[in-house]
């Protein structure tokens, strides 16, 4: 394997790590932590949203940082920083210590997507098909989140599920810091970018469109961030209380007898969660194929009506029908992602990429974190239920915005001159 194929292998691996360590809490407070101390899981839940405000709010400063420094080097700083506060918060006593612990991963965690991203989006060509295969990796971590958190929980207790990522991520980061280190030197040598001031050569047509896409781009990110919180989130809870059924068939065949174990339908209940996310993800290679052959605005609105006929099947199903649905509306919710990534991509210079993905990721994990308690209010008051409704208003919501798209993207090199 070449220096190219090891340098995309390990991003895609940052990928993964960045969604599993978000992730982990998840099922932590789902199947453990709500019986091991006491606390109810919306309770639990508030200790996990500062988290993923700082998730969102530091993309930013890390795109700014990563186009001001050195992209490489802010992904070391990812890979060993998320990795050591892990392991860190493994260590958790009391609920306000995993609190810190989740605030300082998220802090770490918002480094990856607007300097991984522009990374991808700049070095290699057939964009569409490389983000949909970073996407993967990123949902592979999601799914793995809940499968090893489980796993964990019925086989060494949830603490393990911080720790063991937490170590492999330090060893990834060395790993990369000494595939890149003569490219960190030499890009930090480098001036940076001459600025080419653009005058009027932009029409007011062309100007208009942006701003126009750019909105969309914005409002749909903010929109399918509550689609893909609550879904991911929320899944591993969903399966526990609407799977019991199915989760005890497996357990039995397993097994070989009748009795089953309150640890095994945890990990049933992961591998069920897990089985969704991994086989879901596929969505992401069909989408990015889709992208670079028909543009995004076919794809969206495809993928936006997909969820909102899960949604609308899912409320009072359980096991079988309930887990077959929630495969379609994952389909749907991972198929998205790729999408408004493709877009920046095509229409950001790139000299401003990170700090636009920065921007884009500050609005789509603030709304991330801002889900975590809508999420709870619902289950608390309403059921989830009711929570599927929401999401098939927000699917809906998608669909009408992504309807005012142009058929063709503005992008940098397609500038239309002033006429003479």
């Amino acid at each position: 394997m070449n220096r190219d194929r090891i340098y995309f292998l390990l991003l895609n691996i940052g990928h993964f790590l960045d969604h599993l360590f978000m992730l982990i809490f998840a099922t932590v407070a789902a199947l453990a932590l709500y019986r091991e101390w006491n606390i109810g899981y919306a309770e639990l839940l508030a200790y996990a949203t500062p988290g993923f405000f700082a998730f969102g709010l530091f993309s930013l400063p890390a795109g700014w940082l990563a186009d001001r420094w050195s992209r490489d080097g802010m992904m070391v700083v990812f890979f060993i920083g998320i990795g050591l506060v892990s392991v860190a918060t493994g260590f958790a006593m009391q609920p306000i210590q995993i609190g810190i612990g989740l605030f300082a991963i998220g802090i770490f965690g918002a480094i990856y997507h607007p300097v991984g991203l522009a990374v991808v989006t700049m070095k290699w060509k057939n964009t569409g098909m490389r983000i949909a295969a970073n996407g993967v990796w990123g949902n592979l971590g999601v799914a793995s989140a809940a499968l090893i958190t489980g796993f964990m929980i019925d086989n060494g207790g949830w603490r393990l599920a911080f720790i063991l990522p937490g170590i492999l991520s330090v060893f990834v980061g060395l790993a990369y810091l000494k595939l890149r280190l003569s490219d960190i030197r030499e890009e930090q040598n480098q001036s940076p970018p001459k600025r080419v001031k653009s005058g009027d050569k932009t029409s007011a047509d062309y100007r208009t469109l942006l701003w126009r896409v750019s909105a969309i781009v914005f409002l749909t990110t903010a929109v399918s961030s509550i689609i893909f919180q609550s879904t991911t989130f929320a899944l591993p809870k969903i399966f526990g209380e609407r799977l019991q059924g199915l989760a005890a068939q497996f357990a039995q065949w397993a097994n070989g007898t009748s009795m089953v174990g309150e640890g095994d339908v945890a990990t049933f209940v992961g591998s069920l969660a897990f089985i969704v996310f991994a086989v879901a993800s596929i969505a992401q290679l069909v989408v990015g194929s889709m992208l670079d052959r028909y543009g995004p605005r076919r794809v969206f609105m495809t993928v936006a009506l997909l969820q909102l006929v899960f949604f609308l099947a899912m409320p009072g199903l359980t096991d079988g029908p309930a887990f077959l649905v929630a495969l379609g509306f994952m389909l749907g919710a991972f198929g998205q992602i790729p999408i408004n990534d493709y877009m920046i991509g095509k229409m950001a210079s790139g000299s401003h990429r990170a700090r636009i993905y920065g921007v884009r990721y500050v609005i789509a994990f603030s709304v991330l974190a801002l889900t975590l308690p809508l999420i709870a209010y619902v289950y608390e008051f309403h059921g989830f239920d009711t929570l599927f409704y929401i999401l098939a208003t927000a699917a809906l919501v998608i669909l009408c915005a992504v309807a005012a798209l142009p058929k063709r993207l503005p992008t940098p090199d397609t500038v239309p001159q002033p006429a003479e």
